[in-house]
């Protein structure tokens, strides 16, 4: 216990709590949310849990954090189709983001670290930053539940940074241009070229749906073959969604004809 008191004020824990505006009635588990690996890989004491490291929590907050950013685009754009929530989702929980929240609330002033990783210069590290940021948010959900997440959620993780993607992803060409990764793609594999056909248009105006196939036009003259079929509240975002679903399907007909010939290959050696 008095390891674990030492680790507390060595870290000022009360400063941490007043930037994730949430006490603690646990305060090992923050404590546990802030100590690297490699303080147990070096103590020699690696059942103590006065010394517990932050990697299961690191799973944990991975998990929730999915959940409650999910829940949060989910709630405030009701017009958003599947794929347009997974491509924001997936750049406001990315590790590059993380780890900037995470030098924004000057979470590695806090994290407990071995000298040597300290000397190491792990502290500013952005891969480790961005775990210790799902650590802390696991110690937060335990402690103070789903609320607390979400409290922390809105005003750091989400806040400008969501609404400048939801403004990006409207043009339909920042938030990865597949179009252009697709057309690539054919283009150098010989294959053809992609033709966007509009299929459907639904719903008033101010909550318009649009069903967007993109389709592969040969140079043989041959009838153009449907690759993938995207919606998106633009005719652009479901362009982009199409394409994105058609650059999945081309690569993973890729991959598979290339292992069959290696089978092939292997069977006739």
């Amino acid at each position: 216990m008095q390891q674990r008191e030492a680790g507390m004020e060595a870290c000022n824990i009360e400063v941490l709590e007043e930037r994730l505006e949430h006490r603690f009635a646990r305060r090992e588990l923050l404590l546990s949310s802030l100590t690297h690996k490699s303080v147990s890989q070096h103590s020699g004491h690696h059942n103590d849990e006065a010394i517990a490291d932050n990697e299961r929590l690191e799973f944990l907050g991975d998990a929730v954090l999915g959940l409650v950013v999910g829940e949060a685009l989910y709630e405030a754009h009701p017009d958003w189709q599947e794929g347009e929530l997974t491509r924001v989702r997936a750049l406001l929980v990315s590790r590059k983001h993380m780890g900037d929240v995470a030098k924004k609330i000057e979470l590695g002033d806090f994290l407990l670290l071995h000298k040597s990783e300290e000397k190491a210069g792990l502290r500013q590290k952005s891969k480790v930053l961005s775990n210790c940021m799902e650590a802390v948010i696991a110690a937060l959900y335990l402690d103070g539940g789903l609320d607390a997440v979400r409290k922390f959620a809105r005003k750091r993780i989400l806040a400008e940074t969501e609404k400048h993607l939801a403004e990006e992803l409207s043009s339909g060409e920042a938030l990865g241009n597949y179009k252009s990764a697709l057309q690539e793609l054919l283009q150098g594999e010989h294959l053809g070229a992609p033709e966007y056909v509009l299929k459907a248009e639904s719903g008033p105006d101010h909550r318009k749906q649009f069903e967007i196939e993109v389709r592969l036009q040969t140079s043989d003259g041959k009838p153009s073959r449907m690759l993938a079929r995207g919606l998106g509240s633009t005719k652009k975002i479901a362009e982009q969604e199409a394409a994105r679903l058609a650059l999945q399907r081309v690569k993973s007909r890729m991959e598979n004809v290339s292992e069959s010939d290696a089978d092939e290959g292997s069977a006739t050696r």
